[in-house]
């Protein structure tokens, strides 16, 4: 292959659709070559024959005649069907079955050796050579062919000729000769055609850049001119120029005219001698009226006709700069509590860091955030909200000191930043001081409403000297604040940014643990009390970690805050419970219900049912084997309702749901009514301790009772002793998971639970291989 984009043998392009362009570019070109061949030939042949009639008698006469008048239908015949060819294939094939019948019957002509005969046998190759217009290959390949024909049908009748070898040496000479030729004509107008087609799109491309840039020079609506450098006449301009400036002033005055300043105009020069180029320079003109107008100049060095001109774009910014003052403030302050906003409040903290760096001493963030303020929105409306918000600014604002600075951050999080110098106590009163101020209610609309907010606290230079390292303590204890039970102050301690790091540490690593692939499965049995048979699994999420080995969940708690790597392992979860169910259903086992954990985020997918459902159908699994667990979290959040959606299509599906850890939250029992759920399980907090008989057997035996009053199933979670399993068997506990059974095992491990009659431990010895796991 060659670097121009041509095959070496053969001489056509190398890209298919590129040679196909070419061709149907000269498709006229060839229509009309083979509409000529076709006709010389008839008419020629047509000669011939009407001279072989001199043979008439002769054995040459039967032989010539029927042959020239094949090659005379054949040319006749292709003539009348390249007409209607329309595209370069069509036209090749026509031609290739004239070069065939043409061949065949030349073939047969020379066998009678006349004296014309051998030089036909030369002659018609390089026809077929030089004269069709076919791909390379149809014309080597006809070539060569006719070549052979031509030495069959001479060689056919008589002896061989003494010449022979020298003929086919001749004819082999012949086709390599013409065979090159071929190749340099094929490369020689492709070449010719390539740089014709590149000429033609680089005109019409000049063209349409100059007409495009006249277009745009003219069309562009602020204004351009073009001025000489010399004597600052102005050259051209465009419609926007001519509006702006006026005609008549445009056609006689000169760039020092219309500056009010001559140094702007010594500036601008100088820069252009530079740099040859100005971007923004601002400066002052007269426009049309002859009324001072502030301009932002850009401009560029350009020569025209031999001399030296400037290109320059004026923006008129008079509206602007009157306009920056208003702007300023609209920028700088909240526009429903008049209090700074955060942009001025981080140019504040900026300087109060300053000024502490230089002079010593206190800068302190007391960052606030209104509780509950959502729900003033939703209940009594966002004219109740912003009353709140505007009411706890002026409060704030009444409760600083005159060095103070009170800012909205935005929503319902405000930020007072103070430079009175205190230590953390003055600071935790402060704090008071601020949520007193708060606390007290207002009245809005006949209603009401009080203000409490959390707060948090860092110091510098206690807690950082950085501004936004500074913020970021203040955010950790506020959320520190929240996390207490909120309306309190929190002051900063540096093992909330530690754990704070070992979070988001841990999120990388687990983001990186599945993208390896190295969230799965193990799963605990859940035992049948009644006979001990497996009626079930849980699986629970491990991390399989390259230096620590399996991690059970716990360990990695933190990450499920992160709603992405939640929904991440989740769904590595579900793929390998789904591969792992078909493979024991494809082995004969019955595993029963396996059920898996989601969290709560995850539930604010709409499309959870459809997605989780599509995936048991690609995996072949029945729904019958697969179920999901949820916490009461999931009740209580405020997509409460798309969850209850999403657990209806499951179930209706015939997907398991499961209530963990119920008892534990803040779910209420109208909850097991709402929501649809088949079982419900007990919280080992509660198991552990129903030995004592105390008031957590109590609860234990109320849950079973209220289940199956309610048709629900139960598990208890946790079974680890002989006394805890009689008790749950005595009050109707239908199934148990714990260690007693068996711990988590890997997916490998679980045909061998399977294959046990019972997991009761004094009747299984793998309960004991099973708890070493």
């Amino acid at each position: 292959m060659a670097r121009d984009n041509l095959f070496r043998f053969g001489g056509e392009f190398l890209d298919s659709d590129r040679e196909a362009t070419f061709r149907q570019a000269r498709l006229a070109e060839t229509l009309r070559q083979c509409r000529l061949i076709f006709l010389v030939s008839a008419v020629l042949n047509t000669l011939f024959l009407a001279s072989d009639w001199r043979f008439y008698g002769t054995a040459h006469f039967f032989v010539a005649v029927p042959a020239r008048l094949v090659v005379v239908a054949a040319s006749l015949l292709c003539y009348a069907l390249v007409r209607k060819a329309t595209r370069f294939d069509e036209a090749q094939a026509i031609l290739i079955g004239w070069e065939m019948a043409t061949a065949l019957a030349v073939a047969l002509l020379v066998s009678s050796r006349s004296d014309l005969a051998l030089f036909v046998v030369l002659m018609l190759p390089s026809i077929f050579y030089l004269v069709a217009p076919t791909a390379f290959r149809w014309t080597m390949t006809l070539g060569i062919g006719c070549s052979v024909l031509m030495l069959a049908g001479y060689l056919g009748r008589g002896p061989f000729p003494t010449t022979l070898p020298g003929l086919v040496l001749v004819l082999v000479m012949l086709n390599f000769a013409l065979g090159l030729v071929v190749i340099h004509g094929n490369r020689l107008r492709r070449l010719e055609w390539t740089a014709t087609q590149a000429e033609r799109q680089a005109k019409d491309a000049l063209g349409v850049s100059q007409a495009m840039i006249e277009r745009l020079f003219m069309a562009v609506p602020i204004p351009l001119v073009v001025a000489s450098r010399e004597d600052g006449r102005f050259l051209r301009s465009n419609d926007a120029a001519k509006r702006y400036f006026g005609r008549e002033q445009l056609a006689t005055a000169r760039v020092s005219d219309i500056l009010f300043a001559e140094r702007d105009r010594r500036e601008i020069l100088l820069k252009l001698e530079r740099q040859d180029q100005i971007a923004g320079y601002e400066a002052q003109m007269r426009d049309g009226d002859g009324v001072r107008r502030d301009v932002l100049i850009t401009a560029t060095g350009v020569p025209i006709d031999g001399g030296l001109a400037v290109v320059a774009g004026i923006v008129d910014i008079t509206d602007r700069k009157a306009a920056e003052a208003r702007t300023r403030r609209q920028a700088t302050h909240d526009a429903l509590t008049g209090l700074p906003n955060r942009l001025l409040f981080q140019e504040r903290l900026q300087e109060a860091l300053d000024v502490m760096a230089e002079a010593g001493g206190t800068v302190g963030l007391f960052l606030i955030d209104l509780d509950d303020f959502k729900s003033v929105n939703d209940t009594l409306g966002h004219d109740a909200g912003d009353e709140l918000l505007f009411q706890a600014a002026a409060r704030l604002a009444g409760a600083i000191g005159p060095a103070d600075m009170v800012a909205r951050l935005g929503g319902d999080e405000f930020v007072v930043l103070s430079q009175e110098v205190f230590d953390i106590a003055g600071a935790r009163l402060k704090a008071a001081i601020l949520l007193d101020a708060l606390r007290e209610p207002f009245e809005h609309a006949g209603q009401m409403i009080s203000a409490r907010a959390s707060l948090g606290i860092a110091l510098a230079p206690e807690h950082d000297l950085d501004g936004g390292e500074l913020m970021k303590d203040a955010d950790l204890a506020l959320y520190r604040a929240k996390a207490r039970g909120r309306n309190i102050a929190v002051v900063y301690e540096p093992s909330m940014r530690a754990a704070m790091i070992r979070r988001v540490a841990i999120c990388r690593d687990l983001a990186e643990a599945l993208r390896e692939d190295r969230i799965l499965p193990f799963y605990q049995p859940q035992v049948s009390l009644a006979d001990g048979k497996v009626a079930g699994f849980e699986a629970l999420a491990r991390w399989r970690h390259p230096e620590r080995g399996i991690i059970p969940a716990a360990a990695f708690q933190e990450g499920f805050q992160d709603v992405e790597i939640a929904a991440g392992i989740g769904d590595a979860i579900v793929r390998a419970v789904l591969r792992d169910l078909r493979q024991w259903l494809d082995a004969g086992l019955e595993p029963g219900v396996v059920s898996v954990n989601l969290s709560a985020g995850i539930f604010r997918d709409p499309e959870l049912p459809e997605r989780l459902l599509g995936k048991l159908a690609a995996a072949g699994v029945p729904a019958r084997c697969f179920g999901i667990e949820v916490t009461e979290s999931v009740l209580l959040t405020r997509s409460a309702g798309e969850a209850e959606r999403t657990l209806q299509a499951l179930r209706a599906a015939g997907l398991h749901v499961s209530l963990d850890d119920f008892g534990t939250g803040y779910a209420s029992l109208t909850h097991l009514k709402r929501f649809p759920v088949d079982t419900i399980k007990l919280d080992r907090g509660f198991v552990s301790q129903v030995e004592e008989e105390g008031e957590d057997a109590a609860i234990v035996r109320a849950m079973i009772g209220l289940a199956a009053d309610l048709g629900l199933g139960i598990v208890a979670e946790g079974v680890e002793t002989p006394g805890q399993e009689a008790f749950l068997r005595q009050h109707g506990c239908g199934l148990a998971q714990g260690y007693r059974y068996a711990r988590p095992v890997a997916a490998a491990r679980v045909p061998l639970l399977l294959q046990q009659p019972n997991l009761f431990p004094s009747a299984s010895a793998m309960r004991d291989d099973s708890a070493a796991a």
